[in-house]
């Protein structure tokens, strides 16, 4: 019998007992996850010096963020086998699995000799870390964020699960951080050599911390919940059936939000390798961007707890639709650290406030029965489909057309989309459920 569930009979606890301690433990596991996988992408020039040295500078970073996408590849797959564990094992058994198997992998990313020194084997090795990176990270995020559902208090959900956003936000801030420190303290050519693997293994020494945390946290597997429970019998294609709303839905968002989260990671290298400005204001953009972007996670939570899940959605997308184009051509006709800083702090601002509603409004449209595997392979897939994809094609975007503009024309597209999946959405948040009633 798992620890936690042994503590009292299964449906008895209330899913509001577990409180801030679940919620750091999850979140916290989440964070470092999270860093080891963004980290990469705000080195991926460095990166590409290392494994793929080129003439062609275009070519290098090219074939690194290739790399970077392969991680993309395994997603799927971690989602659906770690996912389909969650909802048989526990959700805290899937989190150590995940986390376990990105500390190996990031290890090894940090330890592998560059091309110069093992030829064809660096970059084969390099590739091999990215698929584990993506496998564990596929299966991450659903039980992660099915464990946030399950261990708040009903009329706290959209603040709870607001945490799974936030904590993405909080490994990128950190990563930024880092990237800014060793640029501002590093030559260029000491943090080509050896500069970026200090960041991965600073990553890897609070591995034991978060394994420690995880261990500790309490089981919410329970069947506490108003709901018939999901048998084997009822098969995956029933259930694909009843809930295909939500699932095709919900699939779109996710791409769009996808496609806005690397675009937006990219923007370390957007700056230094397209806008030309210096490597510590590139990664200072970063930084303040996802500085910002943690505190609009938690207030997307907070008010779509108060207001409901579908007008947190909606109105804020609505407003990232209509400003990201100004904010992109303010920031390449000025090239200033004020349009770099403000801009990308605005459409951090208005652009992750929408998705912490929709991922209570995500994980309150699916049974319990079926949450962990459903949101973990949905999101993996979502990932792996236009993560992978984003920062290669706004790379191609820039070259193809020579415009510094290319990158807000994919961002309008992913938001667009998102915008009209929100609209069709419904209502989960409990206290306008309950209004209706009266």
């Amino acid at each position: 019998m798992l620890e936690g569930s042994s503590q009292q009979p299964a449906g008895t606890q209330s899913t509001g007992a577990l409180g801030a301690q679940a919620i750091f433990g999850a979140t916290i596991g989440n964070v470092l996850e999270f860093y080891d996988f963004i980290t990469y992408s705000f080195f991926a020039i460095q990166i590409g010096h290392a494994f793929f040295p080129s003439h062609n500078q275009y070519s290098s970073l090219m074939l690194s963020l290739a790399t970077f996408g392969a991680g993309f590849i395994t997603r799927p797959i971690g989602g659906l086998i770690i996912g389909a564990y969650a909802d048989r094992a526990g959700r805290r058994p899937a989190m150590l699995l995940s986390f376990s198997m990105m500390g190996c992998a990031i290890i090894l990313l940090a330890l592998t000799p560059p091309y110069s020194a093992i030829g064809i084997f660096a970059p084969i090795l390099a590739i091999c870390a990215r698929m584990v990176q993506g496998f564990s990270l596929g299966g991450e995020v659903g039980p992660t964020t099915a464990y946030l559902v399950e261990a708040a208090a009903l009329h706290r959900r959209g603040f709870a699960v607001s945490w799974q956003p936030a904590s993405q936000q909080i490994a990128a801030t950190a990563g930024s951080l880092v990237g800014f420190v060793l640029a501002r303290t590093m030559s260029s050519a000491a943090l080509d050599s050896y500069g970026w693997r200090i960041a991965f293994l600073i990553g890897a020494i609070t591995l034991p911390f978060g394994l420690w945390v995880r261990s500790r946290l309490p089981e919410t597997l329970h069947r506490s919940e108003d709901e018939a429970p999901v048998t084997p019998a009822d098969g995956n294609f029933a259930i694909l059936r009843s809930h295909a709303r939500i699932i095709v839905l919900s699939l779109m968002i996710l791409a769009s939000g996808t496609i806005i989260t690397y675009v937006t990671q990219y923007m370390t290298t957007y700056a230094e390798n397209t806008l030309k400005v210096a490597a510590d204001l590139a990664f200072a953009t970063t930084l303040v961007g996802n500085a910002i972007g943690i505190c609009a996670a938690l207030l997307g939570g907070w008010l779509a707890d108060r207001a409901g899940r579908r007008p947190i959605m909606i109105w804020p997308q609505l407003a990232a639709l209509l400003l990201t184009y100004p904010i992109f051509l303010w920031i390449v006709e000025t090239r200033s650290a004020f349009a770099l800083l403000g801009g990308f702090g605005i459409l951090q601002l208005i652009g992750t406030i929408p998705y912490s509603a929709f991922y209570a409004a995500f994980a309150e449209g699916l049974p319990q029965g079926v949450r962990g595997r459903a949101m973990a392979t949905l999101y993996a897939i979502a990932i792996a489909l236009f993560g992978g994809t984003a920062q290669p094609i706004v790379t191609w975007l820039i070259r193809m057309s020579g415009n510094a503009l290319a990158p807000a024309w994919y961002l309008l597209l992913a938001t667009a989309l998102g915008l009209f999946a929100m609209s069709l959405m419904r209502e989960t948040a409990p206290v306008k459920l309950q209004a209706d009633k009266r």
